[in-house]
């Protein structure tokens, strides 16, 4: 039966063709803007690390004075450099990665070799393997690399392109802030978005161009910050040139935790290092500690830009537009072939089957509406990257949103044709029949 009231669809749309191609130019508006802003939001509220996101924690303590003023029930996000040390040796997490990141000078370890300024994560061994960074040559650095200072650095793709034409570059050197460094290894294209691991800088950043040893890095020359310094005091330039300030936090920390009986001793181990900061004196508020996994700590900290979520919301309030729009010419289009209808009527059809017709001719002009409105999401998109905000580089079209625009056409066409097929199916046969 449907492959017949497939086949009267197609004769109708072909009879009324007008009417039929603004009935799909009005759904493929919709789509168009309505799936546009829904990529852009499934792409920006993605999981940055499927598979592992489960096992990944951002633990927070709470150094701050008591009556500092203005100060939030929330621990700071970072860590100052005294708790970050202390719970990077606490040693229960199976893998835990102490961060911070800076812009540094570079410049291949031959004479005259120009200068430049890349973007660099300062880190310890186990950041590659907890968030499943691929290399191309090499590997990273080691824990005794981490204890010893070693200076050790694994370049980006891209780096190593500009410096080294893209081959295995890996025992090489670079002058980096005055001091040489050997590469360790090169990884793959790699940037997860949201930028998780560090929002300091935006949740959808790009990716570091070179990755240090944590302590190695801090001993370089402090003329290029340590990345942004929460500091509270009557100093204002408090930690401006010491990162192990006390009263500054500046350093972000996640480990790895693979067991809910390992997130429990670990969430019992900040309460009891909370514990005894505050009887040592140095914590002035009762402990006051969170361990996040990593999808509830970008839910916290609501990475989705709000103007996104608005724009979301007026895509929508379009394709509402176009639907109301679709059901008067849904109306004036089924009503046009009351005559037609009424005979059907007259030779056995059910006001059912009359039904179903009109709603298989609506679900027709939404397949061919989602198909129009395809481009135009991808039209828009292209808009969208265009767009001079950090996370434009997120919007695309991915193959699962593809399904969803056609499923929303569909829906929607179905829905708007509710009515005017009703209305249709409400027509009387004898008055039609009467007037032939």
């Amino acid at each position: 039966m449907f492959g017949y009231y497939l086949d009267l669809a197609l004769r109708s749309l072909r009879r009324h063709m007008v009417l039929g191609v603004l009935m799909m130019l009005a759904i493929a508006l919709g789509i168009g803007a309505s799936v546009t802003m829904l990529a852009v939001l499934h792409n920006l509220s993605g999981n940055p690390l499927p598979g592992r996101s489960d096992v990944l924690f951002h633990p927070q303590v709470d150094p701050r004075p008591e009556d500092l003023p203005g100060a939030k029930d929330e621990p700071p996000d970072d860590l100052a450099y005294v708790d970050a040390v202390n719970l990077y040796r606490l040693g229960i997490a199976p893998r835990r990665a102490v961060m911070s990141g800076n812009w540094l000078p570079v410049r291949k370890d031959a004479p005259d070799s120009p200068l430049a300024m890349y973007t660099d994560r300062a880190t310890t061994a186990d950041f590659f393997a907890m968030f499943g960074v691929p290399f191309l040559y090499g590997s990273a650095w080691s824990a005794q690399d981490d204890a010893g200072h070693a200076q050790v650095v694994v370049l980006s793709r891209a780096m190593n392109q500009q410096l080294f034409g893209g081959g295995d570059s890996v025992g090489k050197t670079l002058v980096i802030a005055t001091k040489t460094f050997r590469v360790a290894g090169v990884i793959d294209d790699w940037n997860p978005q949201p930028h998780f691991y560090d929002l300091n800088d935006g949740a959808f950043g790009k990716a570091e161009q070179m990755y240090l040893p944590f302590f190695t890095w801090l001993d370089l020359p402090q003329d290029y910050g340590y990345g942004p310094m929460d500091c509270w005091g009557n100093d204002p330039n408090a930690g401006a040139h010491d990162p192990k300030a006390k009263q500054c936090t500046w350093a972000q920390f996640w480990v790895q935790l693979d067991t809910p009986a390992q997130v429990a001793d670990y969430r019992a181990a900040l309460v009891q290092y909370s514990t005894q900061q505050h009887q040592l004196g140095r914590f002035q508020r009762a402990p006051n500690v969170r361990l996040r996994g990593l999808l509830d700590w970008l839910d916290h900290k609501h990475v989705i830009p709000v103007t996104v979520r608005m724009q979301t919301w007026i895509a929508f309030s379009v394709l509402l537009i176009c639907l109301v729009n679709t059901v008067g010419l849904m109306v004036a289009k089924f009503l046009r072939k009351a005559g037609e209808i009424g005979v059907r009527r007259a030779l056995g059809a059910s006001r059912r089957d009359v039904f179903a017709q009109c709603l298989v001719e609506a679900g027709v002009v939404g397949v061919a509406g989602g198909l129009l409105g395809l481009p135009l999401a991808w039209l828009g998109l292209w808009m969208v990257r265009q767009q001079p905000v950090n996370f434009a580089a997120s919007a695309h079209l991915d193959p699962s949103m593809l399904g969803v625009a056609l499923a929303l056409a569909v829906l929607s066409a179905l829905g708007a044709g509710l009515w005017p097929a009703w209305r249709a199916s409400r027509v009387a046969p004898a008055l039609q029949v009467k007037s032939l």
